[in-house]
């Protein structure tokens, strides 16, 4: 398999330090973007001019546009557009505030899709290139306290299903992958953000956080092999699991959606007209 050209965004930390890391070792080329320089010199120290370091906050579409031009015309075209960055904000849905779950949105959503419309032109015009966004089993499924982080997933995973579709007759293609737990930084103060409490929901959130306690995280240094291999897929999936929780406990919700649409299937059916 040809050496691959990547675009990762977020790569100072969690899953995409260790995806850019994995694929600079396998020989590819990367633009690693993160909201710090100083966060990715002891990459270009190491790996020269195998990577380009760039400084990125998603939350800025001009500063997102100018990076991708800037990483495609240095590496001459760009195989893989990874979007990576994101984080969760944690509270109920009567206890975060518009302005919380507007910048949650603005990171989540709106800063993959800044990335996705500065790249598909040049995409386009090299006639190629996989679109990559990180999402969650949590884009799937939905749990208490973190509830506009899985918004935020639902709608990142329908957005990419939609382009798709649109982007596969350019040669373009889309796979949205879907980690379960693991032992990353994504559980540190850096990629969570608390919403004001209130009282009345505290048993809630004791019983959330021993459940927590308690799940098994798998480890994310075990990924890469698994991600390099729905890369270089001639027909990569439009969804990737990662780790073996998140299987059981779709195939566990889709079939009660479905039981429950079944009950209700001959009022629905009536409203038909």
């Amino acid at each position: 398999m040809s050496n691959k050209i990547w675009l990762i965004t977020g790569s100072s930390r969690g899953f995409g330090r260790i995806w850019t890391e994995a694929a600079l070792k396998r020989g590819d080329k990367v633009a690693a973007t993160a909201r710090s320089l100083s966060n990715l010199a002891d990459l270009k120290e190491k790996y020269g001019d195998q990577v380009l370091t760039l400084e990125l906050d998603v939350t800025k579409p001009d500063q997102v546009k100018r990076v991708v031009e800037e990483a495609h015309a240095h590496f001459g075209k760009l195989d893989i557009i990874l979007n990576n960055a994101g984080y969760s904000l944690v509270g109920t849905i009567e206890e975060a505030s518009g302005d919380e779950v507007r910048a949650l949105y603005e990171t989540n959503i709106f800063g993959p899709l800044s990335v996705i419309q500065a790249a598909l032109p040049l995409l386009r015009k090299q006639g190629s290139g996989h679109i990559v966004g990180i999402s969650s089993t949590l884009g799937l499924v939905s749990m208490p306290l973190i509830g506009y982080y899985c918004s935020s997933k639902w709608a990142f995973e329908s957005i990419h299903e939609s382009l798709a579709m649109e982007v596969k007759p350019f040669g373009i293609k889309v796979t949205i992958v879907e980690p379960g737990a693991y032992a990353t930084e994504f559980g540190s103060p850096a990629s969570l953000k608390f919403a004001t409490g209130l009282d009345i929901y505290s048993d809630l959130k004791n019983q959330f956080q021993e459940r927590m306690k308690s799940m098994e995280r798998g480890n994310p240094n075990a990924t890469p092999e698994a991600l390099f291999k729905m890369i270089d897929a001639e027909n990569p999936p439009l969804r990737f699991f990662l780790g073996n929780q998140n299987l059981p406990l779709v195939r566990e919700t889709y079939a009660n959606r479905l039981a429950t649409w079944e009950v209700w299937q001959e009022i629905s059916d009536a409203a038909q007209g």
